[in-house]
This record gives structure tokens, C-alpha cells and sequence, in this order.
């Protein structure tokens, strides 16, 4: 029974030892600010749900059966807006 207890510590030492460091990692990846870009994008997709979910069924009809196609087209308009 000894010669298995220590085998078992032996085994696990290393996965301990190492979760302090990916805990540091981890902690650092999910601080991250976003960058300019992917705020911007962001703020486009927002208002573009905002746009979305404020047509009407008849509406939607008029401006693109589905969201992908929608939100494309309201990208595309966002970004030319601001240029």
C-alpha cells in the first residue's frame, strides 16, 4: 500500500504544482480590454440588434428574410456612416 500512495503523490505533485500558473493565465486573458476594432464591431452588432429587434414582421420581409443577411447589409451601412 505504501509503494501506491506514493506513486499516487508523485503522479498528482506536477497538476498542482502547475494550477497557480494557468490560474495567472487565465486571470490575464479574461482582463484583456478589447481593442479598438473589436469595440467598434461590437458597438455595430449591438445597434444592429437593436435595429433588428425593433422592425416589424413586415418589415424584416422587406429588409432580408434573416438576420445574417440583415446584419450585413446594416455593417456595411454603419461603416460607411462613419467614413
Amino acid at each position: 500500500m505504501p509503494l501506491r500512495s506514493c506513486l499516487i503523490v508523485c503522479l498528482a505533485a506536477p497538476l498542482l504544482l502547475a494550477q497557480p500558473a494557468l490560474a495567472k493565465e487565465n486571470d490575464a486573458a479574461a482582463a484583456k480590454e478589447p481593442s479598438v476594432t473589436q469595440s467598434a464591431a461590437r458597438s455595430r452588432q449591438k445597434a444592429c440588434g437593436a435595429e433588428w429587434r425593433a422592425l416589424s414582421v413586415a418589415d424584416k420581409a422587406a429588409k432580408g428574410p434573416k438576420w445574417p443577411q440583415y446584419y450585413s447589409k446594416c455593417v456595411k451601412r454603419l461603416k460607411e456612416q462613419k467614413a
